[in-house]
């Protein structure tokens, strides 16, 4: 069954050039598109239960009605529903107002379609946290910085991962995605899914910013 989106931007030429590029995949089905966050919340209270989308990719500068206050609202209604914050823009306040609202990842704009689709899939099959490499960087960056290194005694790695497992969450650390840690570590993408997964159990985290501080706080690696 393919996975049901929706897609928010106030430019219709992003809306449409997704949606077209999305029609291609096995995996994904368009549900609806929408002009702003006023315009998404209206369509979702106009469609029964079972017509909404399992993810929103979700821009932030919109008029009348910003992303991520839209996501707020949402994710009070629509608890269900995870939101993937697509945008043009990485800068700091952005990102973790998002977050704070409840999405459950951030995307820039210039990804591939395959590289979307792939994230839209980890973040329903394993509930982690989906982000570009450059915002994973920057989110690891402002994570280390509430983190000083001298206010924290480092740690051993937890002996409960093995030493794969030790490889992958050290890449993840880093801030590499799945298609990066698979090719560093000349493995498929689907083992390293597994890795990951196998992480968060053992580790008892269920997302990506979540097991980077934890690595960050116990200083598993070094800077």
């Amino acid at each position: 069954m393919k996975i049901p989106i929706a897609i928010v931007d106030d430019s219709s030429e992003n809306r449409y050039f997704l949606a077209d590029q999305m029609k291609y995949s096995d995996e994904i089905e368009v549900t609806f598109t929408a002009r702003n966050g006023i315009d998404f919340l209206e369509q979702m209270k106009s469609l029964p239960h079972q017509q909404h989308p399992m993810v929103v990719l979700m821009d932030i500068e919109m008029p009348q009605m910003k992303g991520t206050e839209a996501v707020k609202y949402a994710r009070q209604i629509y608890p269900d529903v995870r939101f993937l914050m697509l945008t043009a823009f990485d800068d700091d306040d952005m990102i973790f107002e998002a977050i704070k609202n409840g999405a459950s990842g951030y995307l820039l704009k210039d990804e591939k379609t395959s590289t979307i689709i792939d994230h839209i899939q980890q973040l329903l099959e394993m509930g982690g946290a989906p982000m570009s490499p450059s915002i994973a960087r920057k989110t690891l960056l402002l994570l280390s910085r509430s983190h000083p290194a001298e206010a924290v005694v480092r740690e051993q790695v937890p002996e409960v991962l093995s030493e794969r497992e030790c490889d992958v969450l050290k890449l993840v650390v880093e801030g590499k995605d799945y298609k990066a840690i698979a090719e560093k570590l000349f493995l498929s993408t689907h083992t390293i899914r597994k890795h990951i997964a196998n992480i968060y159990e053992k580790l008892q985290v269920s997302s990506k910013a979540q097991v980077i501080n934890l690595a960050l706080q116990r200083r598993w690696f070094k800077e």
